[in-house]
């Protein structure tokens, strides 16, 4: 495993270094005493399985660096060290998770790193909804199964939009992209709201979906998505995102995109 170590306090820097060494002997870990350096190290061909950053650095803090980081690293995993946790937690809403606060200690660094191969299913809400990688939607750890496939597909564009309104004409468009709207279409959707109002009233979970005369959007605080925690810079996200969007569907390419910008 490759670590990379950044902290412009030597005495902090020497600490973490050694007790990396210590929980996982085997490791090659590379440390540096700012940001500028770690990058260009990053830039040269490092690629680090994680990152131990300081928040509060000189010149480049360490949560530019992370995002630099991301951009050419995708797969590194982030863990934050500060000795700030209120400030860190509350000005930047970053989950817990992804966080060591110093003093950095062996049983501290060997907790986050097992914290750190995968994201607790404890932590989610009663509706978790998966978008990195293939479009999955769980209530209570299962996952949910549709009568339609495009009933699945209809809900991945409501939560692809992130709490606004789309209209029937716009999901026509989007499902049936080869088809002009029609009757026929329109029945089509019909049917695969009705599916959709059934199989989230069967998981307890009708309340996500908002309902108007001739739209339809999704209640954004009745669920956990990684999307949404993406955007929010939570670190189990940040870490989970993988370069795939909900890769089954053709229309979620400019989300993608953006999601690449925002990296």
């Amino acid at each position: 495993m490759i670590f990379i170590a950044v902290d412009d306090e030597p005495i902090v820097l020497s600490v973490l270094t050694r007790v990396l060494a210590e929980v996982e002997p085997s490791s090659d870990i590379h440390s540096f005493g700012s940001a500028r350096k770690a990058l260009s190290a990053l830039e040269g061909g490092l690629r680090p399985d994680v990152a131990f950053l300081d928040i509060e650095m000189f010149g480049m803090n360490g949560l530019e660096l992370a995002k630099h980081i991301r951009e050419v690293s995708n797969k590194t995993k982030i863990v934050f060290v500060t000795g700030y946790p209120q400030y860190a937690l509350e000005a930047y809403h970053l989950h817990a998770r992804g966080y060591l606060l110093k003093p950095v200690s062996i049983k501290k660094v060997r907790a986050e790193l097992e914290e750190l191969k995968s994201p607790p299913l404890q932590d989610y809400g009663r509706i978790h909804v998966q978008t990195f990688g293939n479009f999955e939607i769980f209530a209570d750890g299962k996952p949910l199964h549709f009568k339609h496939s495009k009933t699945k597909e209809l809900l991945a564009f409501l939560i692809d939009r992130r709490g606004s309104a789309v209209n029937t004409s716009e999901l026509c468009a989007v499902l049936w992209e080869q088809k002009p709207d029609s009757r026929s279409v329109r029945s089509h959707l019909r049917t695969l709201i009705a599916d959709l109002n059934h199989t989230l009233s069967d998981a307890g979970a009708e309340e996500i979906l908002i309902k108007k005369r001739n739209s339809f959007s999704i209640d954004c605080q009745q669920l956990d998505c990684d999307l949404y925690d993406f955007l929010r810079r939570e670190t189990y996200a940040v870490n989970s995102y993988n370069g795939e969007y909900m890769s089954q569907y053709s229309w979620a390419e400019m989300t993608l995109a953006t999601l690449e910008q925002q990296e």
